[in-house]
């Protein structure tokens, strides 16, 4: 037996061993599967090698975490298998730790490393011919005991918007936004009555494996849930604003055509913001700051540039949600410039230079973050006090005298809408405005990131070849 990488217990190897009837067992870490570790298994007896691929997360599962334990994770990519859908195979889950080991299948995961344009096309083209499968499944078919019977839709999204709340009331210090936002998806839950389906949750790009233009196995459904179709399409979104995938319009109408399910608009909008509040509530404190950028993380700079992404996503999904297409907001030129500009521009120069004679690619990422906080800081430096001045101007004529802040500010804003005491749409355009100059302030750091924002759900079609999409939509199951 292999004594190499002892991050892997004694006791997780014997059981690799048992399940596997394995006389050898080889490890090795791999890069993937974010907060849990993810691990090639080689697993021998004679001449014979099993290729397999462990997940493991040393940490005991957490009540309150919107993600499944591992063993319900396996449980769901089990019987999804049973179906036909094209998961891995699930070799066996500890019956105590969070470890699963599966097949191992082979293809890359990030999409945007597809060069060839057709390739891209072919390629999630395919991935829409399987979530469309995933969704024509009869949800009540699924016999997955960990999320017990599947429902109508509506009593499964207020089964989560009140594990949202416990998460925020757990957190116990002020998360005005995202209580505002609970709130409103509680009050504005959509009136549909259509079938249930299995939602993956974060799907798309990233979360599949792909080769030669097919997919080769949809992964991690550590957030599957029972829900509406729209849920999907609405993480769909989300996924590629932070990857590329072709043109998603294109995509969405073969979605509509193969699945049988129509895009309701509205309630693709209602779900964006149901996926973004829902990832907030699993961080409550970061919603609601300006800057998140965690101090004891070497990887701080991407976790401003993310941050802001997604606090200016939830906030356009709410305004679009609420009825609000636009609002202007005056921002400073380009021209005014801190007579320290170029010391913060000499820093930023200098980590890219040491960036570019780093090999490592770790040391890059890092190294390139910080250059991110170098410019966000400049930019701050540069107009913070003015963008400042005219938000506090805006909210002093609301609340009727200056907040300490503009962070107070905001707080006492959310906290007068809470009450009713200021209007919902007046409460989300002023929002708006806020969070357009935060991203202003974040743009040079975030670069193409800082241009990307939800994606259109179709072209400028007329309503008869929509209808004729529907009319061609098989209705049958898979099984």
């Amino acid at each position: 037996m292999s004594t190499e990488l002892p991050e892997i217990s004694v006791d997780l190897r014997q059981w690799i061993a048992a399940v596997t009837g394995a006389e050898r067992i080889e490890v090795k870490q791999v890069p993937g599967g974010a907060s849990r570790q993810a691990w090639f298994v080689d697993a021998g007896t004679g001449s014979d090698t099993q290729p397999l691929f462990l997940r493991y997360d040393p940490r005991a599962p957490d009540p309150a975490s919107a993600f499944h334990p591992l063993q319900v994770e396996a449980e769901i990519m089990a019987e999804l298998y049973r179906h036909g859908v094209t998961v891995p195979r699930v070799i066996a889950a500890h019956p105590q730790q969070q470890a699963v080991l599966l097949e191992r299948v082979g293809g890359d995961t990030w999409f945007r490393l597809i060069k060839d344009p057709d390739e891209q096309v072919r390629t999630a083209k395919d991935f829409i011919d399987k979530l469309a499968a995933l969704h024509r499944i009869d949800a009540s078919e699924l016999a997955i005991e960990s999320l017990g019977p599947a429902g109508p839709v509506a009593g499964h999204v207020r089964a989560e918007i009140a594990a949202m709340h416990e998460r925020v009331n757990g957190y116990r210090k002020p998360a005005p936004l995202l209580r505002f936002c609970i709130d409103w998806l509680d009050r504005n839950v959509p009136n549909y009555d259509g079938p249930t389906v299995l939602v993956q949750g974060d799907t798309g790009p990233g979360n599949f494996m792909y080769a030669d233009g097919a997919v080769t196995a949809i992964v991690d459904w550590e957030l599957a849930h029972f829900g509406d179709p729209m849920d999907d399409i609405a993480w769909l979104s989300l996924r590629t604003v932070q990857d590329t995938f072709t043109d998603f319009p294109a995509r969405i109408a073969e979605y509509e055509r193969l699945s049988g399910h129509r895009i309701d608009e509205d309630r693709v909008w209602y779900y964006r913001l149901f996926a973004e509040t829902r990832l907030a509530s699993m961080s409550p404190g970061s919603v609601d700051i300006r800057a998140s950028a965690p101090a004891d993380s070497p990887d701080a700079g991407n976790s401003l540039i993310y941050g802001m992404l997604h606090r200016r996503l939830l906030v356009e999904a709410l305004a679009h949600a609420v009825g609000i297409p636009e609002v202007e907001v005056e921002l400073p030129d380009d021209n005014h410039r801190s007579e320290y500009s170029p010391v913060y521009e000499a820093a930023a120069s200098a980590m890219s230079a040491a960036s570019a004679r780093s090999t490592d690619a770790l040391t890059q990422r890092y190294v390139k973050g910080a250059a991110r906080l170098v410019k966000y800081l400049a930019e701050v430096d540069r107009i913070g006090a003015v963008v400042d001045a005219q938000e506090t101007a805006e909210l002093t004529s609301v609340l009727g005298q200056p907040p300490a802040s503009v962070s107070q500010g905001r707080a006492a804003l959310a906290e007068l809408a809470s009450r009713g005491d200021i209007a919902e749409r007046d409460y989300v355009a002023q929002l708006w405005r806020g969070i357009k100059r935060d991203d202003y302030l974040t743009r040079t750091a975030s670069g193409a990131l800082g241009r990307r924002t939800w994606p259109p759900l179709t072209h400028p079609v007329d309503q008869g070849d929509r209808d004729r999409w529907v009319s061609q939509s098989p209705k049958t199951t898979v099984s």
